[in-house]
């Protein structure tokens, strides 16, 4: 089956259309939402426990509930939006996001901001991977949809980092704005989409049935997974190993389903690609090294050095300088290097980040700080975007949201891995609260970091031994393309 869409028989490199533009515009606006939601929530936490009163386990799960329903939901997700059409999926999925987070903002119980906070991370694993796939069949593959790849990552990264500042800012008047922020910008981006992303047929199944058994079974087994990671720190080993244990035998039972169906939810034979398959893994480790980290340092500012909310924030905030180098140097040293040198360079930056932090002291200056941080933004500027490139480079296009959702999904299990591993680590390395013994646990754990990005960066070497990549298949196992440049 062909690849060559429309899109994708433009001249590469032509200049991009003004509604094309728009489009894209549209696009990076949901994803910046998508990171700022992320960001303010995380800075709003404490206020939220105060007012509402939430224990610990409560206030674990305001959070692990958007992970559940993000990270579980995805795979799902992504093929919804091949088989019933992209922009259908993004409008439904965007205005549940909008009404659902609403609901937060009037949460008065623990329990309706953890169900509102589920539910707005199922509809952004429907909504992201839709969005995501929208630029890559619009886009020609090569430097047009590069450009457009790498200035939607500046967006998302872009939004985290205004996250953190924003939420402090509304926190300060009121944690409820925080929740209620989004709303407002979900209806503008909502109604921009309705107006400037054009409408498209719904695709044709050709009579095929959409595959419930392999939904069900996906969606619970990463459920499951993601869960034992996020709580391993929360609860008991048994639990922890019980549960992983579950996902584990449904990932199974998925494989087997997706070996038996006329049309699977997830086609294996897509994993034959070697770029794709090194650019999930990689980008696995690469979340896991980066949300680790911040996470890490959050704590030694705010717990060891009790800097408020906002000044960690504004320490932080410096990560973001890739928000403005995605878009402008990425893609120059992608043209001239390609995109597998580029992504290594990034991961063997993130690794230098970690280790230039590694020496923290109890009394460091934010001067002292400051080269891991710099270097930090500079390595997501180089890694992520070229990232989803290759992910979704020589994919079919009726497999477009397929690959978008693998490679958010990949993130997004990394992200709870990294995070999890860190507690477990900085736990066990903290005998008591007394400074020494708190630094100890934040230097032990730093090690998590700087493992997963030299063993991502181990990875990605495999990318640089020639420009061209394994085989990518699209269509049907049986109907594999020739070898094409990969994004090398």
């Amino acid at each position: 089956m062909s690849t060559h869409t429309g899109a994708q028989t433009q001249k590469h490199g032509s200049p991009l259309g003004p509604r094309r533009w728009g489009v894209l515009f549209v696009l990076c606006g949901a994803i910046f939402l998508e990171g700022i939601d992320v960001a303010m929530l995380n800075v709003a936490l404490p206020s939220i426990r105060a007012d509402l009163g939430l224990d610990t386990g409560q206030l674990q799960w305001v959070m692990s509930a958007y992970v559940l329903g993000y990270g579980g939901f995805m795979l799902l997700g992504g093929r919804a939006a091949d088989l019933f059409g992209r922009r259908q999926m993004f409008v439904l999925w965007l205005t549940v996001f909008l009404l659902f987070s609403g609901l937060g903002g009037f949460a008065t119980e623990g329990w309706t901001l953890i169900t509102a906070r589920f539910v707005t991370g199922v509809a952004a694993a429907f909504m992201t991977p839709a969005g995501l796939s929208i630029i890559t069949t619009s886009f020609a593959e090569g430097p047009e949809r590069n450009k457009a790849l790498l200035v939607y990552s500046g967006t998302a990264a872009g939004g985290f980092s205004t996250g953190l500042v924003v939420g402090g800012l509304l926190t300060a008047a009121d944690w409820r704005w925080v929740f209620f922020a989004p709303v407002a910008l979900s209806a503008v981006v909502l109604v921009a989409t309705l107006v400037l992303v054009p409408r498209t047929p719904r695709p044709g199944r050709g009579g095929q049935s959409v595959d419930v058994a392999g939904a069900v079974t996906i969606t619970a087994a990463i459920v499951l997974l993601v869960l034992g990671v996020e709580r391993a720190t929360h609860t008991t080993i048994g639990w922890t190993l019980g549960t992983l244990g579950a996902g584990l035998v449904l990932l199974a039972a998925f494989v087997a389903v997706e070996r038996r169906s006329s049309a699977p939810l997830v086609r294996l034979g897509i994993f034959r690609s070697a770029p794709l398959t090194r650019a999930n893994l990689a980008g696995l480790l690469f979340a896991a090294g980066f949300f680790g980290f911040q996470f890490l340092v959050v704590l030694y500012l705010q717990e060891l050095r009790h800097w408020s909310t906002l000044q960690t924030s504004l320490a932080m905030i410096v990560i973001g300088v890739d928000a403005v180098l995605s878009p402008t140097l990425t893609p120059r040293l992608v043209k001239r290097f390609g995109n597998a040198r580029v992504i290594f360079a990034g991961l063997l930056l993130a690794a230098l980040s970690y280790a230039l932090f590694l020496p923290v002291g109890a009394d460091w200056t934010y001067a002292a700080m400051f080269p891991s941080l710099i270097v930090l933004g500079l390595a997501f500027a180089l890694a992520y975007g070229p990232l989803t490139i290759v992910a979704t480079e020589g994919v079919a296009e009726e497999e477009q949201g397929l690959a978008g959702a693998l490679l958010y999904t990949s993130f997004q299990f990394g992200a709870a891995v990294g995070l999890a591993a860190v507690t477990a680590v900085n736990v066990a390395a903290t005998d008591s609260g007394s400074p020494a013994d708190m630094l100890d646990g934040y230097r032990a754990g730093l090690v998590v970091p700087l493992a997963a990005a030299l063993l991502a960066a181990a990875v990605s070497a495999f990318g640089l031994r020639s420009r061209q990549g394994g085989a990518v298949v699209t269509g049907s196992d049986s109907a594999a393309r020739p070898e094409i440049p990969a994004a090398h």
